[in-house]
């Protein structure tokens, strides 16, 4: 969590928490979220990947992911993304899909573009944690750019 700008879970309180709002986007049909493993040992998590901040009536969700330092610059996210790009148009009948991200994260930037994102915007300041302001990066894929 890196480059994900809000508090790390510190106990299995806060674990707890983010699993019951994935499940509760879930059940709202508000976002989905995947969790992400390795084939050959499929019941430890490694990571995660979802569409959440849905926009119902312009057709646009947000991807969001995060990855376990052990597993970084090995092609899994790439992977993940590409697998769950489908998903989102084809599944969710989405137009677009953003991304925001850090725009320290050169990894995510990469990543995104090699996925087909275009950086469409660049926010100065526009976030505000751990009591300073932060830049925001956009990305977008139009369903048509496949």
């Amino acid at each position: 969590m890196r480059y994900i700008d809000k508090p790390r879970a510190k106990n299995l309180t806060d674990a707890q928490y983010f699993v019951q709002v994935v499940l509760d986007n879930l059940a709202k049909n508000e976002g989905i979220t995947w969790a992400m493993a390795l084939k050959e040992k499929p019941t430890a998590l490694i990571g995660t990947i979802g569409f959440w901040r849905l926009i119902k009536e312009h057709y646009r969700a947000e991807i969001g992911y995060m990855l376990h330092p052990d597993h970084w610059r090995k092609g899994l996210m790439k992977e993940a993304i590409e697998a769950v790009i489908p998903y989102g148009f084809q599944k969710m009948k989405l137009h677009s899909i953003e991304a925001r991200i850090n725009p320290g994260n050169d990894a995510s930037d990469a990543i995104l573009r090699s996925a087909g994102f275009v950086r469409e915007a660049y926010f100065k300041e526009d976030f505000f944690y751990n009591g300073k302001f932060l830049d925001t990066a956009i990305y977008s894929l139009l369903q048509s750019s496949l």
